[in-house]
């Protein structure tokens, strides 16, 4: 069973649509995939539809943008109810955030020399309620100022670039936190990719683990060289939390990211699946189901 937990469509910074995303993975191989769109559950409905037409396995999820000692961490949330009034008026609020520093960054990169509009922006980003700076590089590269995303983040828009604008995040134990009371099964993302290894050290993971009751950490990514998949997967083994492996596929946003690039043990799958059944039961919250065919 090939299993990626990890995938993001245009309802948010992905590129395809989630009947398309969905017909790409079944064509791939895969047998589940999970939608982990950031800040949103939009696509979920359209996911199941799409799962259920092509008889493939679909974990509605969400990645949550959180923020810690000034650092970009992100959390994947597994099957919580995005109704939970906490919850979603989190989401909200990070949604807002990001949306309402597009102006400031193009007012940046303006002074900079660099031409672009506002509207150029959020012309990349039809069909989605979580406006971020990937919608920035795309519109960049359809402008000529960058050949790809990559190029736009490294140049102009990665923290500390001089493009970057910080916004609103949640910090990571009260994010796990609120997946669990939202019925939800907390996982971090590439906790060593990018800037997040300045923070998420093994120390920080067993206290978000004894504190908060964080249920696993995404250790086959991209971001993670062999070495660090090596020891993130034994710090999961010693602390007795689940590890997963995924894409995190945008489509054509992201080079190297491919669907089923990484996977999820079946094992691991089943343990997330039991952590699921758990919390949904410890909660008062309407969670989603897992689609398996």
């Amino acid at each position: 069973m090939r299993i990626d937990l990890h995938t993001h469509s245009n309802r948010s910074d992905g590129t395809d649509p989630v009947d398309v995303l969905l017909a790409q993975a079944e064509r791939a191989g895969l047998d589940v995939i999970a939608l982990t769109d950031h800040d949103t559950a939009d696509g979920w409905a359209d996911g199941r539809r799409a799962a259920e037409e092509l008889g493939i396995g679909f974990v509605p999820g969400i990645e949550i943008s959180c923020k810690l000692n000034g650092i970009s961490v992100h959390l994947l949330g597994y099957l919580p109810d995005p109704s939970y009034p906490e919850l979603a008026e989190e989401l909200r609020i990070v949604r807002d955030g990001r949306t309402d520093r597009i102006p400031s960054i193009v007012a940046r990169l303006n002074g900079l020399g660099v031409p672009l509009t506002v509207d150029e922006v959020l012309a990349q980003a039809t069909g989605t309620p979580s406006v971020g700076r990937p919608h920035v590089a795309d519109a960049l590269v359809a402008n000529g100022t960058v050949a790809n995303r990559s190029e736009a983040f490294d140049r102009f828009l990665a923290d500390g670039k001089p493009g970057h604008v910080s916004h609103y995040a949640i910090d990571p134990g009260r994010a796990i936190d609120l997946v669990r009371a939202a019925g939800g099964v907390p996982v971090i993302a590439h906790p060593w990719g990018r800037s997040s290894y300045k923070v998420i050290t093994a120390d920080t993971i067993a206290r978000l683990v004894d504190d908060h009751g964080l249920a696993g950490i995404e250790v086959d990514h991209q971001d993670h060289s062999p070495e660090s998949r090596t020891t993130l997967r034994g710090i999961a083994r010693e602390l007795g939390i689940i590890y997963t492996g995924s894409s995190d596929h945008h489509g054509v946003g992201k080079i190297d990211h491919e669907l089923g690039v990484n996977s999820t043990e079946p094992e691991q799958f089943e343990r997330l699946l039991e952590v699921a059944k758990a919390n949904a039961a410890a909660s008062e919250a309407k969670v989603p189901e897992v689609y398996l065919p």
